[in-house]
């Protein structure tokens, strides 16, 4: 097999690390996942957004660079939990969009991330989830982790719309957008089966899969 380097995107609670953990798995291919558990900005970014925004994103663009870096280099396929582009697009855009990142850290942000993403090489393929945001609400309220309790159906709405937006743009890889407002990867295989004969295909340019139902 050819090596190939995929990135997972899609808002909060979408079911981005069940997707990778179980693509992962079944084709024996490399993952990375998200810093959370030992993300030591964090706590600090949870209790006062305002001073720890730019922090936060710093962290997170060397993390994934190194993330991306890492799999790049491997020679198994890999896949990878949230994209580096997310980063900038959909979450330090919230950031600065809500008043917690100022426009000159904003700025200097954008700067140093325009400048580490170009030196990357492209990804062969991006996996948008999308799911409706009451049922995101539903996936976070069940899952039940503290530094998620102040999460918003608003917030969800607005990176929604962010995440529309760029992939308006995006034009660095084909992406499959698939719709998993009723998809189980967990406890359906033939789910699970649906999206990597997808992913196996390497769907040219931008395809809806509407995979509700099962």
């Amino acid at each position: 097999m050819s090596k190939r380097l995929v990135v997972v995107a899609g808002n909060i609670g979408v079911g981005k690390t069940s997707l990778t953990e179980r693509i992962g798995a079944r084709l024996g291919w490399r993952t990375d996942f998200e810093s959370v558990a030992d993300n030591p900005y964090l706590p600090d970014f949870y209790a006062d957004m305002r001073a720890w925004s730019f922090h936060l994103q710093i962290y997170f663009l060397g993390h994934r660079a190194d993330q991306y870096l890492e799999a790049a280099r491997d020679p198994r396929p890999a896949i990878l939990d949230r994209s580096i582009y997310e980063d900038a697009y959909i979450f330090a855009r919230a950031l600065h969009h809500m008043g917690n990142l100022a426009e000159r850290d904003f700025l200097a942000y954008r700067k140093l991330f325009d400048l580490v993403v170009g030196s990357l090489p492209p990804p062969n393929l991006l996996v948008y989830l999308k799911c409706p945001v009451e049922v995101l609400m539903e996936r976070i309220r069940r899952r039940a982790r503290n530094m998620e309790t102040g999460i918003s159906a608003d917030y969800l709405s607005l990176l929604d719309t962010f995440y529309d937006e760029w992939l308006r743009a995006f034009d660095l890889c084909p992406v499959l957008t698939i719709r998993t407002d009723d998809l189980d990867y967990v406890h359906q295989p033939q789910a699970l089966e649906i999206v990597v004969e997808r992913i196996q295909e390497r769907l040219g340019g931008k395809e809806e899969l509407d995979l509700r139902g099962g």
